[in-house]
């Protein structure tokens, strides 16, 4: 998810306008009126009712012999402080409870704001109590909304390329096909030969387009979230040695020789096989394709505490830095003429990687002049 790099505006207090401090004066005169009316109500009632009198008294003396003072007998000394007290938490009270409701006031505009499509801008208020809590609850849901609609662009842009690029390379052999089999069809040819000629360029055409549309299937496949992993328990060296030995007659055809380094010489572990051997067929493709000049290719499979690391090493020639980052990337090529004549459907390491996410593990690849290398890391277990 996409993190909001821009910091909150510096936080502040809330600032009052002449208006609203206005309105706390008239709230403060009112309340003040209001309580004197009724402290002079609830004297006169007491002073007419010789049944409260009494209570009253009764009350007095009960407090005076129990304290042993004589200070609730007295009106001045114990009923107006009392008044006061009362008076005063009261007024405090609606004073703070009309205070809040202007702050309200202020995050409700400031809320508006954000919503009119400010998306950059946050509640900036120091706040403390539940308010504080409001604030911060939005300024995480603005954020959150904010994210959201960065991965919905960012996916809506994914997409774009990925029709781009499925277009660009499908296009390219179906105009041949197109082309061939329009030649054919006019009987622009000379002899069986040329007719051969044209029917083969059409036929590898037509598996360059099919290749394309299987590793894109693929790619989607893994992808998703709830793809099915088909886990049995098996031993990844001896995984890896059956593969090298598949390889062996396409590596001496190339020169190449395949050395393969496992510590220990069994390491048993969880798995779809199936799938890993997709990641690890497309890795040792690739250092035969891209690492021709080379003479050999390692591959270094070794247990580390909890987890598999496994190393695929070519000495052929080094990826450009700028390009070590991308080459996860679907569609990425190294050779930027995005011909599958030098390269495939870019789709192989982006299909790896996933595969490789889908085990709970990683892959990342470092070049330099010795040696490129695919690292992968896999849990031994499966979560």
């Amino acid at each position: 998810m996409l993190v909001r790099q821009k910091k909150i505006e510096k936080q502040k207090r809330i600032t009052l306008t002449s208006k609203e401090i206005s309105e706390l004066l008239a709230e403060g005169i009112v309340t003040i009126i209001l309580l004197l009316l009724l402290n002079v109500s609830i004297t006169v009632i007491l002073s007419g009712n010789q049944t409260l009198q009494g209570i009253i008294w009764a009350t007095k003396g009960a407090f005076a012999a129990e304290l042993n003072t004589d200070l609730f007998w007295s009106l001045s000394k114990f009923v107006i402080p009392i008044f006061f007290i009362v008076d005063i938490a009261v007024l405090y009270w609606r004073l703070i409870r009309r205070y809040r409701q202007m702050q309200l006031r202020h995050i409700i505009s400031e809320l508006h704001y954000i919503a009119d499509g400010n998306y950059d801008h946050r509640i900036p208020f120091e706040l403390s109590g539940d308010l504080a809590k409001v604030v911060t609850s939005i300024n995480g849901l603005v954020d959150s909304t904010v994210a959201a609609i960065e991965d919905e662009r960012k996916i809506e842009k994914s997409k774009d390329e990925l029709i781009t690029n499925v277009s660009h390379d499908i296009r390219t052999p179906l105009t041949s096909i197109i082309g061939y089999l329009g030649l054919i069809e006019d009987r622009q040819f000379k002899n069986e030969e040329d007719l051969l000629k044209y029917t083969h360029t059409a036929y590898v055409k037509a598996k360059q387009m099919k290749l394309l549309v299987d590793d894109l299937f693929e790619y989607t496949k893994v992808r998703q979230p709830s793809v099915p992993i088909n886990t049995i328990h098996f031993d990844m060296a001896q995984l890896i040695e059956q593969l090298a030995a598949d390889f062996e007659l396409e590596a001496d055809k190339n020169d190449m020789t395949i050395e393969v380094n496992a510590n220990p010489e069994s390491i048993k572990m969880d798995g779809d096989t199936e799938k890993l051997v997709r990641v690890f067929n497309n890795l040792l493709s690739n250092a035969l394709k891209y690492g021709k000049g080379g003479k050999n290719i390692v591959i270094d499979v070794e247990k580390v505490g909890t987890e598999v690391v496994i190393a695929v090493r070519n000495d052929g020639p080094a990826i450009p830095k700028n390009s070590l980052d991308q080459l996860f990337d679907r569609f990425y090529r190294v050779e930027e003429s995005r011909s599958q004549e030098t390269g495939g459907t870019g789709l192989g390491l982006a299909i790896a990687q996933s595969i490789i996410a889908l085990h709970g593990g990683y892959i990342y690849a470092t070049s330099d002049n010795h040696w490129t290398s695919f690292i992968i890391h896999l849990p031994l277990k499966r979560n």
